[in-house]
This record gives structure tokens, C-alpha cells and sequence, in this order.
């Protein structure tokens, strides 16, 4: 008689599932956040360099490089979005738990439409400054033509959404009424989508963020004239003359005897660096005229890097 199989233990399917289940909700999270970090990282990075008129691609840098620039891109206002999301659900739920109490249905009512109108109000206006910004000659320019509209869509949405909290949270008389039941479902997905256009502001908010953060640092560091361990002093040797408009860019031709890097710059600074070129900035930079110096990577050039 053949011998019979062993049968695996009832529950080892289960603990598998059990576990796998387990590693997803910690790594579905994690990659969540690891590209959310990437792209501010990225868009931080890629505003920067434009600043320069240097694009971020041909500098070939790593994932890694954008996530670590992706703290100084979005740490202010993820702090900001914290700070005033506390105070909202403060205020928001000592006025529901003001309306819950018992004697003022009347006036939960009343307010819960009254919310929901200015909310969508509310969205509705913030939205057409999204597309039409540049045709609103009353938004100042700066910070607040950049994240006005987002601001306005979020509060919007963010009073829609306790008004169909309110209203789905209020007493019923009958569980059984397949009316309501059918109505409740309807403000449930209503809440969600509110949900979701909250989150979309508050992501391009913060995208927008990250590119004007990118700038600001850019201006900055041009204002300063690079005089910062950031960009590192050059002196390049190079075979032949090195074509460029900068200012302030002391150049000596050392003769014949000095062949063949015979041709000196001094006052270059080093911005970036690619597999193929280096870009390189006067001490003198100004906000003004960020002006660029791209000299090639190969045997014609010798440069001599400083601190």
C-alpha cells in the first residue's frame, strides 16, 4: 500500500498570507514616501540648476542626490501643513462637538449646508486661479501668486469634507430606510473625492514650493557671488582660449616654454560637473546676469580644484 502523504499544517497558508500581508503595509507606505521625496527632491534640484540655465538631466545625478536635496525643498512646509492642520481639526472639532449636543439639530441643519456652500464656493473659486494665474493681473507676484490658489482649494475642500462629516454623523431615525442608506453613500463618496482634491493641492502646493525654494537658493547663492565652500575656486589650463563672458576672469598667457596648457584663467568657481562638461560661474556672479562658462571634459583642459 502506498504510503500516505504528509499534509501540510491547516494554518501555514494563512501565516504566509498573514505575513505577506503584513510586509505590504509597511513597504507600500515606505515607497510612498520615498518617491513623494524623490520628485520635491527633483523638482528642488531641476529649479536650481535652470536658475543657471544648466539642465539637471545632463548632470546624470543619482536617486539618492534627489532625496537628500528633498528635506530642504518641502521641510518648511510639511512643518507649516502640520502646524495649521492641528489648529483646523482643533477648531473644526470643538464646533462639531458643539453642534452635537442634544437640543441643536436646528441649528446642525443649518450649518452643515451653510459649510458645504462655502467650501464649494470656495473650490470654486481657487480653481480657475490654477490655470488663469497669469491672466490675474490683481495677484501680486512672489508667494502669494504661487500658493494663493492652492491655500484656497484646500480650505475649500477641507470645510466640504467636515460638512459631510457632520452630516453623515448626525443621528438616525431609522437604520432600516433604504433612502437614506442610498443618500449616505452618496455623501461618502462625495467626502472621498474631497479627500483626494485636498490632497492634490496641498501635493501641488508643495510642488510648487519645492521649485520656488529651488530658485530662492539658486538667486542666493548668485547673490553671494559663490564665496561658500558650495562652488569650489578653478583655475583651468587649458590648449586654447577658453571662450566666455564672464566678469572679474584673470587670464595670462604663459608662453611657448609652458606648452601645451599654456593659457591660465583664475576667478572661476566650479557649480556642477557632468560626465562630459564642467560648468563654471564667476566669484562675481550676479542675480542679474547668472552667466555660464561650459568648458568641455576632455585633454584640452586641466583644471586645478581649491577649496
Amino acid at each position: 500500500m502506498p504510503e500516505p502523504q504528509e499534509q501540510p499544517p491547516p494554518d501555514a497558508g494563512r501565516d504566509r498570507g498573514s505575513a505577506l500581508e503584513k510586509v505590504a503595509y509597511v513597504t507600500a507606505p515606505a515607497t510612498v514616501v520615498l518617491g513623494l521625496l524623490y520628485y520635491f527632491g527633483r523638482t528642488y534640484t531641476d529649479a536650481y540648476y535652470a536658475y543657471f540655465g544648466i539642465p539637471a538631466n545632463d548632470l546624470q545625478l543619482s536617486m539618492h542626490t534627489y532625496v537628500a536635496k528633498s528635506p530642504t525643498a518641502v521641510f518648511f512646509p510639511f512643518w507649516l501643513l502640520l502646524v495649521c492642520g492641528l489648529v483646523v481639526l482643533l477648531v473644526l472639532g470643538a464646533v462639531g462637538r458643539a453642534l452635537a449636543v442634544p437640543g441643536r439639530e436646528a441649528v446642525r441643519h443649518k450649518v452643515v449646508p451653510s459649510l458645504l456652500a462655502v467650501g464649494m464656493l470656495l473650490v470654486l473659486a481657487g480653481f480657475p486661479a490654477f490655470f488663469l494665474e497669469s491672466r490675474i493681473p490683481r495677484l501680486p507676484q512672489g508667494w502669494v501668486r504661487e500658493f494663493l490658489p492652492c491655500l484656497i482649494v484646500a480650505l475649500g475642500a477641507t470645510l466640504a469634507f467636515f460638512a459631510v462629516q457632520m452630516h453623515l454623523g448626525r443621528p438616525r431615525r431609522d437604520d432600516r430606510d433604504r433612502g437614506a442608506l442610498t443618500g449616505d453613500r452618496l455623501w461618502l463618496a462625495g467626502g472621498a473625492l474631497l479627500i483626494g482634491l485636498l490632497t492634490l493641492s496641498l501635493f501641488f502646493a508643495m510642488a510648487r514650493y519645492a521649485a520656488q525654494a529651488g530658485r530662492t537658493a539658486a538667486g542666493g547663492l548668485a547673490a553671494t557671488g559663490c564665496v561658500d565652500d558650495e562652488c569650489p575656486r578653478v583655475i583651468v589650463h587649458s590648449t586654447v582660449r577658453v571662450p566666455h563672458h564672464l566678469e572679474d576672469i584673470r587670464f595670462v598667457d604663459t608662453g611657448p616654454g609652458m606648452a601645451p596648457y599654456r593659457y591660465q584663467y583664475r576667478g572661476f568657481r566650479l557649480l556642477a560637473k557632468s560626465p562630459a562638461r564642467f560648468y563654471l560661474i564667476s566669484h562675481a556672479l550676479t542675480r542679474q546676469e547668472p552667466r555660464l562658462a561650459v568648458i568641455p571634459d576632455d585633454d584640452s583642459v586641466r583644471l586645478e580644484i581649491s577649496p
